[in-house]
Formats: structure tokens, sequence, C-alpha cells
């Protein structure tokens, strides 16, 4: 079951192609892994929450609000540098308001985040007053629509990433301390892990990777829209369920997100290759949310035994 996210990408892959010759073309391969980029980066924010057995529904609401802060930043005469780093601040800072809350006050993280998300949203329509600000520089907008030889930039961000929480999560101790606390927190405090710690840290970093996509998808579209990421709402659940983190904590893999990730780029890209109408797209995204929740059910039955 561990695995099983790998087998239907290669399926999907296949069945696109069988439709489609041209799906295995240069051009729409690296534009899938562009399109996955954001949505990775998204997943990953939402699979360090997972892993705690807690929820964060907010990561879209925080890559929108952090790369407005930042964008404005920039317009009022931040060097982009200072701009970018800006938009990882207010992405930590949100995470880690959001980990305080969770730890101290003991909020329910679902409702916690959600209102967070409301707050961020609202935020930034408020300060928008629902327009769209554009115009941003080439040089802001390099990584995201850049490209090195023939390769587009992007996907790099997405791999150097992806290795960097590979080692995270499986080579240190603050990794091995979060599925700990996500698998029973209790034993990992008798254990001497302390689980506040653990968890706002987890939080905070949930919230740089979120302000991480912000920057990204800022940069590619060229502007911050009011609806800015909405499209990722629920997706990114979705991937980071597909790829194998458990909703009850404690189990997960990087390279399991990697493939839910790209499971759910391919359909999406695929069907809007074939022709699918856009209603059926978010059809389709609803389904596959769908399917995550079950694959994660079968996938605790088959791990428990039960």
């Amino acid at each position: 079951m561990n695995n099983i996210v790998w087998i239907l990408l290669v399926v999907s892959i296949l069945i696109m192609g069988m439709f489609q010759s041209s799906f295995y073309s240069f051009g729409i391969l690296s534009n899938i892994l562009v399109q996955g980029t954001v949505l990775g980066m998204l997943a990953l924010a939402v699979a360090m929450v997972v892993l705690l057995g807690d929820i964060n529904l907010c990561t879209v609401g925080t890559a929108g609000f952090s790369a407005l802060i930042g964008v404005m930043a920039m317009k009022r005469g931040f060097p982009i540098p200072l701009s970018v780093l800006v938009i990882l601040l207010v992405g930590g800072a949100v995470g880690f308001i959001n980990g305080l809350i969770v730890t101290r006050l003991k909020a329910n993280a679902f409702i916690e985040t959600l209102a967070m998300n409301l707050v961020l949203e609202g935020a930034l329509l408020a300060i928008t007053n629902g327009t769209t600000i554009s115009q941003l520089p080439d040089s802001y907008k390099y990584i995201s629509q850049g490209k090195i030889g023939i390769f587009p930039a992007l996907p790099l961000v997405l791999f150097g990433i992806f290795i960097i929480f590979y080692f995270l999560w499986n080579k240190t101790s603050f990794g091995r301390s979060v599925f700990a606390v996500g698998g029973n927190s209790l034993s990992a405090y008798i254990a001497g892990i302390n689980v506040r710690t653990v968890k706002v840290g987890a939080y905070v970093l949930s919230g740089f990777l979120s302000g991480l996509a912000g920057y990204l998808l800022s940069g590619y579209m060229g502007a911050v829209t009011s609806s800015f990421g909405s499209s990722y709402e629920n997706l990114c659940i979705a991937a980071a369920v597909i790829g194998g983190v458990s909703l009850t904590g404690g189990k997960g893999s990087i390279v399991g997100v990697l493939g839910g990730t790209l499971l759910l780029t391919v359909i999406q890209v695929g069907l809007a290759i074939l022709g699918i109408p856009s209603t059926m797209i978010t059809l389709a995204g609803g389904v596959m949310i769908f399917v995550a929740v079950i694959i994660d059910s079968i996938r605790n039955i088959y791990q428990t035994g039960r």
C-alpha cells in the first residue's frame, strides 16, 4: 500500500499517453513539473502538521498573505532578496502563531487553522480591495519563470526542497521527534521529547513552506490576485494523504508526498490537454480528495491488520 501512489502515477501517465501521444513530449512533461512545484510546497506544508496528528487548513491563506506583504514591501523600495525574505518570515510567523495557539491554548487545530485561513484571506482582500497587484520585476519572477538551458528552473526548487526535507524527516532528531509525537504524544513526552517545542517547530516549518509557495506562485503568475492560490486549497491536503501521510499522524514519507503531488498534477494537466471542461476538472479534484480519504482508511486497516 505504501507504493500505491507510484503505481497510480505510472498508470495515469500510460492512460494519458494512450489518448494523447503528445503527452510524452518534453514540453508537457516539464510543464507538469512546473505546475506541480507550488502544489508540492503546499502539500509538504500540510504534511508537516498532519504528521503530528493535526491538520493545517491555512497553507493557501498563508501563501497569499505572505506573498502580498513581500510584494508590497518590494513596491515600497525593499530590495528583491529582502522582500523574498519578508515573505518567508511572514509565513514562518503565521506558523509560529498557529503553533502557540494549538499547544499553549489547547485549541483544536482544525478550527484554529480554518479561522486563521479566513483571517488571512480576508486581510488579503481588505488590503488589496479586491484588485490585482501586478507588474512585478523580472528578477523577482526569474526562479518561477526562468530557465537553465532548456530546463525550467522551478522544478529544481521542488526537488531541492524535497531532498532537504527528506534528510530533515529521516536523518535528524527533530524529524524523528515529529513522527514520535504524531504516533503517541504521551509516549513521546515520557521518552523525554519536548512535545510543545516539536509541535511549534513543525507549524513554523509549515508556515515557511507556505510562504515559499506564495513567493513561487506570485513569481509564476507575475501578480498577487484576490483569489490567490484558491485552486490549491484542498488539493494540497489530498496530495499529502494520497502520498501516504496518515491523517491519524505519525506515518508518512517524503517520497510518497512527492508521488501524490505528481499524480494529482498529471491528472489535472492531462484532463486539460484532453480538452475536458474546467467544470469536470473541478469534479475530478473532488473525486481525488474522496479517493485520498479511502486510500488512507484502507492503508490504516492494512497496517493495523484489522
